[in-house]
């Protein structure tokens, strides 16, 4: 019988280690090629604007709020973008890829199509325009503002925290306010409200979450016939999401467009029920049509909805959202350019162009994390699940607004998220396996024969901590920073 071969094993090491450095070279190349992208869609924008305006002296204040204006609108898509397709994700009703693409053109349509021409100079009116009408020291508690908010995302989005943009904004523009006027250029009131805000939005989220999944499971999926109460039910919980929709699009979406009540948004947001009702019961019929009784195939009817539910969300987002976040940056153009501290200022096309381009890229380039946690890593989510998280969202916003309470997109998202996991702890479920009884029967927690409740931990507590912990300190810390900044700007320059 022939030997085998003998194999060099020095030979052998010195392949495995060659095979080891190349993995490590392929996946360090991987790891800064997002960033190094990032970095150069900030300096073209730079370069861009230097183009549209001018390069001189005069307008080197503009190209570089420009360019950190670029910086926030990556954050943006990095971070806030995550809450509207994350659960979509999670809940295996869309690809990762797929949610990247939808988000990143309905979140740009939303920012170019429906973000308005004008914004307020100071951020949600937390300031006096009074104390800061020199033009130079509003100049530069906008950049401080920006630059702040932007640093703040980043770092967020690092430690996998989805927190609000708005708030981020807010906080820089109160810290710079401060640092330049002191305690008394703030609107505390306002800021009272805001605070509120970080209870009421998640809390609110989470419980209007809960009681939709509450009734879903109810009154269709733990139905013995779960066929025939998704027939009779599932329609009229689509066409809810439908009249849901159109009234937050009317009242948040469109807002910068055209200036629809309340009272007139709940409107088109019940006709639109009764159409999609009408529409959608004999289609939900034949698409049940041969579904096996199960719960999964309940879940399966959700999941074309939930689609639509996170393209809508992506496209509110862009809408309400990316204007306030760019913001500063028209208010530093018009300022720079007239001269001239007022309380509204039109944003130019090529300011929007930037928020909305560097939202896309930031989504693309960096999404995937936030998106990951959203969807998948706070809780298990399925489409069920996922649908009660989008219909929470829209109907959280218009509670909102009916009672005037100012609330955060974000908060709302992923206070959803923690009431659809929390209410599926609390909400103990009933075993009678033989398995389960005998091994409870070991551990003298019940009786032979009889039934048990099981308390599962369905929510991970590290994130739960950790992101409310960045929810509570986003304005504080995106304030220090700024009143930090603006007074080392102010001196030095």
């Amino acid at each position: 019988m022939a030997k085998k071969p003998r194999i060099n094993k020095a030979l052998d090491r010195d392949l495995k280690s060659r095979v080891a450095l190349e993995k490590a070279a392929v996946g360090t190349r991987q790891q800064f090629l997002a960033p190094s992208i990032g970095f150069a869609f900030i300096v073209v924008a730079g370069l861009i604007t230097s183009i549209l305006i001018g390069w001189s002296s005069d307008n080197l204040i503009i190209i570089a709020a420009a360019a950190i204006g670029a910086y926030m609108a990556l954050n943006i898509g990095a971070n806030d973008v995550a809450n509207n397709v994350g659960p979509a994700v999670g809940a295996n009703a869309l690809t990762m890829v797929g949610a990247l693409i939808i988000a990143a053109v309905f979140e740009s349509a939303g920012a170019l199509l429906a973000g308005g021409d004008v914004v307020g100079t100071i951020s949600k009116g937390i300031i006096d325009p009074s104390y800061v009408s020199e033009p130079a020291v509003f100049i530069w508690a906008m950049f401080a503002a920006l630059l702040s908010a932007a640093i703040w995302v980043n770092l967020a989005t690092w430690i996998g925290a989805p927190v609000s943009t708005t708030h981020s904004v807010v906080g820089g523009v109160m810290g710079a306010g401060i640092a330049a006027a002191g305690m008394s250029a703030v609107n505390w009131p306002k800021m009272s409200q805001i605070a509120a805000s970080w209870v009421i939005s998640p809390v609110l989220g989470g419980l209007i979450a809960a009681l939709f999944l509450w009734f879903i499971k109810s009154q269709v999926s733990d139905k013995t016939d779960k066929i025939s109460a998704a027939r009779r039910w599932v329609p009229l919980l689509i066409a809810i999401m439908a009249g849901a929709f159109s009234a937050y699009l009317s009242v948040k979406g469109l807002k910068k467009i055209i200036k629809i009540d309340l009272e007139t948004a709940l409107l088109i947001g019940a006709i639109t029920l009764v159409i999609f009702y009408i529409i959608t019961k004999p289609l939900i019929r034949r698409q049940s049509e041969g579904m096996e009784n199960t719960k999964k195939s309940v879940r399966a009817l959700f999941k074309i909805p939930l689609i639509f539910a996170a393209a809508l969300l992506s496209f509110a987002h862009g809408a309400n959202d990316v204007a306030n976040a760019v913001g500063p940056l028209a208010a530093i153009v018009h300022t720079a350019e007239a001269g001239e501290v007022i309380a509204k200022v039109s944003i130019p096309i090529w300011v929007m162009v930037i928020g909305a381009f560097g939202l896309s890229f930031g989504l693309l380039l960096f999404g995937p994390k936030l998106i990951r946690m959203v969807g998948e890593q706070i809780t298990k989510l399925n489409p069920l699940r996922a649908y009660c998280v989008a219909l929470s969202a829209a109907i959280t916003v218009i509670i909102a607004s009916w009672l005037a309470l100012p609330v955060s997109s974000t908060h709302i998202a992923v206070g959803a998220v923690f009431g659809v996991g929390f209410f599926r702890e609390i909400h103990w479920r009933v075993t009678s396996s033989k398995k389960e009884i005998a091994a409870a029967k070991q551990k003298e927690e019940i009786k032979a024969g009889s039934k048990k409740r099981v308390h599962r931990k369905l929510v991970r507590r590290s994130h739960f901590l950790t992101i409310i912990a960045a929810w509570v300190i986003t304005v504080p810390a995106a304030a220090l920073l700024s009143g930090i900044l603006f007074l080392a700007l102010n001196n030095l320059i």
